[in-house]
């Protein structure tokens, strides 16, 4: 399987960089040097055909280097997640990503070296990471976002890495203490952010601060620039093809739909759907074992409805999957969650179609996550001055937190049980 070229640039990072600390691993509060981490990975023994990385510790990372040694297939599973049963992928494969579908036969994302590392090498040189400003580990380093943002940056292009074992507040506070005066990286998700904001616990020394996963208020991005300073930099990108678009800016947005702009070497279209295609040689090879999907021939045909302002800039308009059919008509629901954020009670919503009379086609459904008072009526009238009468939602369900699964994302479909019955 194809790992030479992934090792042969560890070799190098370690003849650079050898003596320099590589990854702190706070839960044993030992820091491994790139030396100590070529040569114990160097001792583990051929795993088979695939090596299956998993956890939180540095013992992940070597997983890692043991399968590019023995030019094995990696496929990073989570803490917990039980081995796939997949037969082994084409040559030529060097990493396998798998989807975060809930049903059916695993499916994978297959990569060849070049792929894999042409996506850290984009996010890189789009985000100007460097060895000066190490990476604090909260996110999964199985997920396509931790493992391009946090392994691959500290394997292939030196960066160091924090492995933190729990993103409680106190527990982020202690691990960037502890490095010192280092200007840190931290690359989290929108739950995050608002936990630490919340708890008045980002670390002054964080330099450059990553969101990404699911979308980031606009509240959440301002309030965080006005009291610590720091912007929160919105990013997307997606398991076939890794980082897609950057917010580079130094101010808060004002447009929530805006993403950012293409990273580096990747190239954005919109196609006659109206949603995002990503071409770039970070671009996946195909899915495992299915083969057919919206990914070939180095393009990756998203779901996401998109337009283009001025200098690229990327607007995402909802998902083609998510649009709610309402007595014929088309409403994208992040339209309608726009607006209810707009009011000082909701904290956060999803809305979302459910199943409705057949002349109706879908209802509209919101799950309101609030603050201070709350008034069902108030809202109602709120969105009446402001939206049509047909896009109005007709089933309400107030909850103490939207909360997220364990990717860092919402799912529209697992909020759909709330709504089981037709209305």
């Amino acid at each position: 399987m194809s790992g030479t070229m992934l090792v042969e640039r560890w070799r190098d990072v370690v003849a650079q960089r050898g003596r320099d600390w590589a990854v702190h691993d706070l839960t044993t509060d030992r820091r491994w040097s790139f030396s100590e981490l070529a040569a114990a990975a160097e001792q583990l023994p051929d795993p088979g055909p695939m090596v299956f990385p998993q956890g939180t510790s540095v013992g992940f990372i070597q997983s890692v280097l043991q399968g590019w040694h023995w030019k094995r297939v990696v496929c990073p599973l989570e803490p917990g997640q039980a081995r796939p049963e997949l037969a082994l992928p084409p040559i030529g494969t060097a990493h396998l990503k798998l989807t975060s579908g809930t049903t059916g036969e695993p499916k994978g994302v297959r990569f060849t070296a070049e792929q894999l590392a042409a996506d850290p090498a984009a996010i890189q040189a789009t985000m100007g990471l460097t060895p000066a400003s190490p990476n604090l580990g909260v996110i999964s380093l199985a997920h396509s976002y931790g493992f391009s943002n946090l392994v691959l940056p500290l394997l292939l292009g030196g960066i160091p890495l924090i492995l933190v074992p729990s993103p409680l507040p106190a527990v982020l506070q202690r691990a960037a203490a502890a490095q010192g005066e280092s200007r840190l990286t931290l690359p989290a998700v929108p739950a995050l952010w608002r936990t630490w904001y919340e708890a008045r616990a980002i670390p002054a020394n964080v330099q450059l601060a990553i969101s990404a996963g699911a979308p980031l208020s606009l509240p959440l991005e301002q309030s965080v620039h006005l009291e610590f300073g720091l912007k929160l930099h919105n990013f997307l990108g997606a398991s076939e093809c890794g980082g897609i678009a950057y917010d580079g800016t130094e101010l808060p947005r004002t447009d929530p739909s805006v993403v950012g702009t293409a990273l580096q070497g990747v190239q954005l279209a919109r196609n006659a759907d109206g949603c995002l295609e990503v071409r770039g040689p970070s671009v996946a090879a195909g899915y495992w074992p299915e083969r057919t999907g919206p990914l070939e021939g180095g393009v990756f045909r998203t779901t996401d409805l998109v337009e283009f302002g001025v200098n690229g800039v990327v607007q995402l308009r909802g998902r083609l999957s998510d649009v709610i059919q309402v007595a014929g008509r088309k409403v994208s629901p992040e339209s309608i969650e726009a607006v209810l954020r707009e009011h000082p009670a909701v904290a956060d919503c999803l809305v979302l179609g459910v199943p409705s009379d057949e002349a109706r086609g879908e209802a509209v459904a919101v799950v309101v996550e609030v603050q201070g008072e709350y008034r069902e009526a108030e809202l109602k009238s709120f969105l009446q001055t402001r939206l049509p009468d047909w896009q109005w939602p007709r089933l309400w369900r107030q909850v103490e937190t939207l909360g997220v699964n364990g990717r860092g994302k919402r799912s529209r479909a697992e909020w759909r049980q709330f709504f089981s019955n037709p209305v």
